[in-house]
């Protein structure tokens, strides 16, 4: 059973538009050397970030990764912000201190995440247990891919949150490569999810390039968790269907792959669904997309047009001054004890 209808073409609007920004930054921006910093794209994965932040609440968390551009767009960053944010500029959402993926806003309930992509899986159970104590009835979203599953934070996060059946949901990006090393190389389980057993939490994989399979495991985890049964760990199939990063070529994967999963493509899927569920006509895809190219053009032009942060700014933000930085206050209060009363 579908959505209602006005949640189903947001789903739609999101990959494309995640799409949109993505295939920007990556051939067109970064190979104009306008790009500060690497660039890692979540492309053939948006159904993924998209189907599971979509059904959030307002105060509810993510904690994302680097190919989960669907839920900081979802969240409430605009697309200026994040092509500001790539590119260095004074509007990006760090301002320009820390070049592109790493960002994070907590007006938005966003945690930013750093390259070891399994460190903010303990800091989710944190923020989960935060709320628990304050027994606030919201939950975290917390992304990774396969190569994260097989470092020690991640099973320390996952064990935490088991113990004190906090109120997360753990979202594996499995797209069968860390970096270059395939999943047979990783480990020696055929699914992800089972690692769910060792810490006593439902565990169940799904079509990553489905986003009605993501929504509906999602939307249960969720209700689990917000009514107290703790946390639960959703392994997404998928692929990569680009290398590690814009730097990358993907030598090391085999062509058919990519060819068998271009097949897969979850925007595409999709679309013929919508239109042969009459959700939308091909009219409508049509249009939506124009109106995404146009908007993630007026995106680039401002951003390109945006200023670099001003050097006497360099200092500001970096320490925990509560009467200057907002975001930081939040933080900071997040943990108070005064909150758990």
């Amino acid at each position: 059973m579908l959505p209602d209808k006005k949640v189903c073409r947001d789903m739609l609007y999101y990959m494309k538009l995640s799409r949109e920004i993505e295939t920007r930054i990556e051939r067109k921006l970064y190979r104009q050397g306008k790009i500060v910093g690497g660039v890692y794209v979540g492309r053939g994965q948006e159904a993924i970030s998209v189907g599971s932040s979509i059904q959030l609440e307002q105060d509810d968390c993510i904690c994302p990764s680097h190919r989960d551009m669907g839920a900081f767009l979802i969240r409430g960053l605009s697309a200026r912000a994040v092509l500001a944010q790539y590119m260095g500029k004074k509007t990006g959402v760090t301002r320009g201190k820390e070049a592109n993926m790493h960002m994070g806003d907590m007006r938005h309930k966003i945690v930013a995440f750093v390259s070891m992509l399994a460190d903010t899986v303990p800091v989710a159970a944190g923020i989960a247990l935060a709320y628990k104590m304050r027994r606030q009835r919201n939950v975290v979203l917390c992304y990774f891919g396969d190569g994260a599953t097989s470092r020690g934070d991640w099973h320390e996060g996952l064990n935490l949150a088991a113990v004190q059946r906090v109120p997360v949901v753990f979202l594996c990006n499995n797209n069968q490569y860390a970096y270059s090393t395939p999943l047979e190389k990783q480990m020696p389980i055929r699914d992800i999810s089972i690692r769910a057993q060792g810490y006593a939490m439902p565990g169940v994989t799904v079509d990553g390039n489905d986003v009605t399979a993501v929504y509906e495991a999602t939307r249960e985890a969720v209700e689990l968790a917000r009514n107290g049964g703790g946390p639960s760990l959703i392994e997404c199939k998928t692929f990569r269907m680009t290398g590690h990063s814009a730097h990358d070529d993907g030598r090391y994967v085999p062509k058919e792959l990519f060819e068998e999963w271009g097949k897969k493509d979850p925007i595409l899927r999709w679309e013929t669904r919508l239109i042969r569920d009459r959700v939308m006509s091909e009219r409508d895809v049509r249009e939506m997309a124009t109106r995404i190219t146009q908007e993630v053009d007026q995106a680039v032009s401002l951003a390109e047009n945006d200023p670099l942060p001003d050097p006497e700014e360099t200092l500001e933000g970096v320490y925990a001054d509560q009467s200057v930085d907002a975001p930081l206050a939040f933080a900071a209060s997040f943990f108070s004890p005064d909150r758990w009363r």
